[in-house]
C-alpha cells in the first residue's frame, strides 16, 4: 500500500516495530526524526521530511499496524486535526442522570449536515481519530434536550474474517462471502470526554441497535442483522457493550479486522456480537 505518497511494505512496518521496541523512551519526533535518517527520507532540497514522516506514522496507528508511543502534546495540537477542519462545539461540562438530559436525539449524520462536526469531533478526541470510511457505513451523532453534543458513533464494514464470530454465526467460507454486508462493525464509539452521564453509553447503543437496520435498508436497499465490535482489551474493558447485552465471543489473534493474509500484528481485542433478529442465523447462513 501507499502512504503519505510512500510504498509501504510488510518488512518495513516490522522495522518501524523494532524500532519503537528497542528504543522505548523516544518521543514521536525523535522517532519520526531518526526513521528520516534510515530511510533517507528527504525533500530535494536535501531537508528531511519529518512531517510527512509524523503523518506517516499517524496514519499506520490509526490503521492498526503500530502502536507509536503517547502523544506529548493535546489533541488541539494533533496531527490529524491539520488536515480536518476545526468545528466549534461547546466543552463544557455535562453530567448528572439520563434524565436531565432527556429527551436525547439520535441523528443520521448525512440526513443532517452534521459530517463537519462529527468528523472534528473523533478527529479531536478519539483515540484512533477520523480516517475516512470505505463502503456502506452509517454515522450517528447523539445530542441532548439543548442540542449539545453527546457522542459520535461510527458503523462500517464488517471484519472479513473472524473464527468467533464466524463460530458464532455457523458461517462457513462460502456464506460468509454471501452475507457479509449484512453484518456491521462498530468501528468507533465516542463518548465527549466532557460528558460524565452514567449508562449513558449503553442507553446510546440500545436505541441505535433498535434503528440502525432500518436505516441500513434505507440508505443502502437492504437490513442488518447482526452488529460487531472490536474493543482492545489493553484500553477497556467493553463495560458499555455488556451492559447493553452484547455478546462476547473471544478474541481476536493480533491481526487487522481486514488483513486476509495473516501478516499485520495489531493488539489483541476482545469481540463483542450482537443479533438484531431472533433468527439471524437462519439468514445469515442461507447461501445467496
Amino acid at each position: 500500500m501507499v502512504i503519505q505518497g510512500r510504498e509501504i511494505t510488510h518488512d518495513d512496518i516490522e522495522s518501524i516495530r523494532r524500532l519503537v521496541k528497542a528504543n522505548p523512551y523516544w518521543k514521536r519526533t525523535r522517532l519520526s526524526k531518526e526513521l528520516c535518517v534510515l530511510w533517507n527520507w528527504r525533500a530535494a532540497n536535501g531537508q528531511m521530511k519529518d512531517m510527512a514522516c509524523r503523518a506517516f506514522l499517524l496514519k499506520l496507528e490509526q490503521g492498526g499496524y503500530i502502536t507509536l508511543p503517547p502523544s506529548q502534546k493535546s489533541p488541539d495540537n494533533s496531527l490529524r486535526n491539520r488536515s480536518i477542519p476545526y468545528v466549534s462545539h461547546q466543552r463544557a461540562a455535562i453530567t448528572g442522570s439520563l434524565d436531565i438530559l432527556a429527551p436525547v436525539h439520535i441523528e443520521s449524520v448525512e440526513s443532517t449536515g452534521l459530517l463537519g462536526l462529527f468528523k472534528c469531533l473523533l478527529a479531536w478526541y478519539h483515540y484512533l481519530g477520523f480516517s475516512g470510511t470505505v463502503g456502506e457505513n452509517m454515522k450517528y451523532m447523539i445530542f441532548d434536550r439543548e442540542r449539545n453534543p453527546l457522542a459520535c458513533l461510527l458503523f462500517g464494514s464488517a471484519a472479513w474474517k473472524s473464527a468467533p464470530r464466524d463460530d458464532f454465526i455457523g458461517w462457513d467460507a462460502d456464506t460468509r462471502k454471501a452475507n457479509l454486508n449484512l453484518l456491521t462493525n462498530n468501528m468507533r464509539f465516542l463518548i465527549l470526554p466532557w460528558v460524565r452521564v452514567p449508562h449513558l453509553a449503553s442507553y446510546i447503543l440500545g436505541n441505535i441497535a433498535r434503528r440502525i437496520s432500518s436505516d441500513w435498508l434505507l440508505k443502502y436497499g437492504h437490513p442488518i442483522y447482526l452488529l460487531e465490535t472490536f474493543v482492545e482489551r489493553e484500553r477497556f474493558r467493553g463495560t458499555c457493550y455488556q451492559a447493553a447485552n452484547w455478546i462476547y465471543v473471544g478474541q481476536t489473534k493480533g491481526r487487522s479486522r481486514n488483513d486476509r493474509y495473516a501478516t499485520l500484528r495489531v493488539p489483541i481485542k476482545d469481540i463483542y456480537l450482537y443479533p438484531l433478529t431472533k433468527r439471524f442465523r437462519e439468514t445469515l447462513t442461507h447461501e445467496a
